[in-house]
């Protein structure tokens, strides 16, 4: 488990998620062309679990499904 800091709507928070979840949403932040902090900070914003973390998985999650469907 690996601990980051991040910055969402100007405010610093810690989120811990596994590597692998690091390594796929940096990814995916490479292929959308943003950053880190703005792409936390869209999926804070439309969450609907109350752990962040868990909303993060579900995301990268849902990323890896769509690419294995295309």
């Amino acid at each position: 488990m690996k601990k980051r800091s991040v910055t969402i709507k100007g405010h610093a928070t810690s989120i811990s998620l596994e590597e692998a979840f690091w390594v796929h949403l940096k990814t995916i932040c490479d292929q959308k062309g943003t950053s880190m902090n703005q792409l936390v900070g869209q999926i804070d914003a439309r969450r609907t679990t109350p752990n962040l973390s868990s909303a993060l998985r579900l995301y990268v999650l849902e990323w890896l499904e769509s690419r294995i469907n295309d």
